[in-house]
């Protein structure tokens, strides 16, 4: 049988290629395929090991088994429609942000509050090892990224039942200092309702389970930033 692998991040650098075509036995597993690629792409041998692998869009333990056609992603770590009570704004994009037209969106005739988190482009970073960044370049498994945003705002919801809109959205591609990079939007009827707990439990949750990756490039040269998530290691993950 064969399935479609897509690489993204590290994985793409190392393999050379962004998908290829694998041909494996009937009844092979995700764990098969790692074996697979370690010895068909010695290159990745070393972060096979620690790699998230997702099936269809669907995180995938090792023991899962293959079927012809699908499409499997392979990622290093992690760095929909509206309910009642207001607009869910999902979006992986390359456009500029725009707060002022997100919030319009959001908020409704009760909106009396909006608490907005966005992230920025630093130019110089002070925690730990002082370093300067000439840009960041971020990269994203669009589809299944703007599933697992879906899910963060759908956990956002079962939480705080008061909040009313929800936005969480990714820019991605190459972004200069200064530049807003993330955006997440809550809001409710008043300030004291859990729209401060709710927009910063968003921006952590993004960035532990949402599949997207940033390079960061500086004078000394250039890296992948990763995190340290692994959805195995998730109570009812996989």
């Amino acid at each position: 049988m064969q399935v479609s692998v897509l690489y993204f991040s590290l994985l793409r650098d190392r393999a050379g290629t962004r998908q290829e075509t694998v041909d494996l036995p009937e009844g092979a597993t995700v764990a098969d395929l790692r074996s697979r690629l370690a010895v068909s792409r010695p290159a990745l041998a070393e972060a096979l090991p620690t790699a998230i692998v997702a099936v269809n869009r669907h995180f995938a333990k090792p023991e899962v088994a293959l079927k012809e056609g699908d499409e499997v992603a392979v990622f290093p770590p992690v760095s929909g429609g509206a309910p009642a009570g207001g607009a869910t704004i999902v979006d992986v994009t390359e456009a500029e942000l725009d707060l002022n037209a997100l919030l319009q969106r959001l908020v409704l005739p009760t909106t009396g509050a909006a608490c907005v988190f966005s992230g920025v482009v630093r130019a110089h970073t002070q925690r730990g090892a002082a370093h300067d960044t000439d840009h960041l370049e971020y990269q994203a498994y669009q589809p299944m990224a703007q599933e697992m945003m879906q899910r963060v705002a759908d956990e956002i919801r079962a939480r705080w039942p008061t909040v009313e809109g929800i936005a969480l959205v990714q820019r991605i591609g190459r972004l200069e200092p200064g530049t807003p990079t993330v955006m997440i939007a809550c809001t409710a009827a008043h300030r004291d309702t859990g729209v401060f707990e709710a927009a910063r439990y968003g921006i952590d949750r993004l960035k532990e389970i949402v599949p997207v990756w940033k390079k960061e490039v500086g004078p000394n040269g250039e890296s992948w930033v990763e995190g340290d998530y692994h959805p195995d290691r998730e109570a009812g993950g996989g």
